[in-house]
């Protein structure tokens, strides 16, 4: 098992314990906006446990009727994640909002503990999970450290909604609930984005402009190399598979062209570690003088 594997499994099980002591404490304690962000970590469980899986698949080698690889379902997971987090949050902002109105005395100032419990232990969930998504190139376990941070967020708006009802609950009873409003908003805003992300690694799109002229650089690198004519890259996974247009000398034979191609490709994929492989296609240098105009 990887360590991306074993941050989702602590993952789930940190998020359910999370969310079984912000439910109960808001239930008992009369709070929404805690109990909002109690199951706005619920959700994180099935996040996490969707991540785990999509890891599992994602580290499968090609085979042939998946000569890529398997990552796709990694990117896969990133844009369930983002669909299932939408519908938590609308379902979360809906009880939030038409629910104030049956308020009828304020929650319990001890309900501000599980928040706080919670805000830390994410802290610490956002920084390891991003600091792996960022080594190995994960978009599912870049999506989940993302919900994380969510979840942080939401615990500081419940923590302020709870705070002020507790100040003042004769002015603000029914802050706490709009509190539990808020938190579904921010939910929704980040499922969004996160299957804005995932669907850009599906649709193919390519890397950043300096990613790319970096794979040009490295590709110039190798001898007898004069020139790269086109550079495409795409996302299946965890990687980036590239398409190069190399340009060498048009009079050498085709097992020169052949060799310098597989240094080509052996020196990128080596030097560049998001790429997982290079399909080089060989050109003629258009700048090479024809024979009829050499002495």
């Amino acid at each position: 098992m990887d360590k991306a594997q074993r941050i989702a499994i602590v993952s789930m099980v940190v998020s359910g314990l999370l969310a079984l002591m912000k439910i109960s404490a808001g239930f008992l304690g009369r709070s929404n906006s805690v109990m909002a962000d109690g199951f706005e970590s619920a959700a994180d469980v099935f996040a996490s446990g969707l991540v785990y899986v999509a890891l599992l698949v994602a580290a499968r080698p090609p085979d042939g009727n998946h000569p890529y690889g398997h990552g796709r379902a990694e990117t896969l997971a990133g844009f369930v994640i983002g669909f299932f987090l939408l519908d938590a949050g609308l379902l979360i902002a809906w009880h939030g909002f038409f629910g104030a109105g049956d308020v009828v005395e304020p929650p319990r100032v001890w309900a501000i503990w599980p928040l706080a419990v919670s805000i830390a232990a994410k802290a610490g969930l956002v920084a390891v999970k991003m600091r792996q998504a960022k080594r190995i190139g994960s978009e599912a376990l870049k999506a989940d450290a993302a919900n994380d941070a969510i979840d942080m967020i939401s615990g500081f708006t419940a923590l302020a909604a709870l705070s002020l009802t507790l100040w003042q609950p004769q002015r603000f009873l029914r802050a706490d609930h709009y509190g539990g409003f808020l938190v579904g908003l921010i939910v929704i805003v980040t499922s969004v984005r996160v299957m804005r992300d995932a669907s850009l690694s599906l649709m193919d799109t390519m890397p950043e402009t300096a990613a790319m002229q970096t794979i040009r650089c490295v590709a110039l690198e190798v001898p007898n190399v004069r020139g790269v004519e086109k550079c495409f890259a795409r996302k299946t996974g965890l990687r980036y598979h590239v398409d190069l247009h190399l340009e060498v000398d048009p009079d050498i034979s085709v097992r020169d062209s052949h060799a310098i191609a597989e240094r080509v490709r052996n020196h990128i994929c080596g030097k560049i570690n998001w790429v997982q492989d290079v399909l080089v296609h060989v050109e003629p240098f258009p700048g090479a003088p024809s024979p009829a105009h050499r002495t």
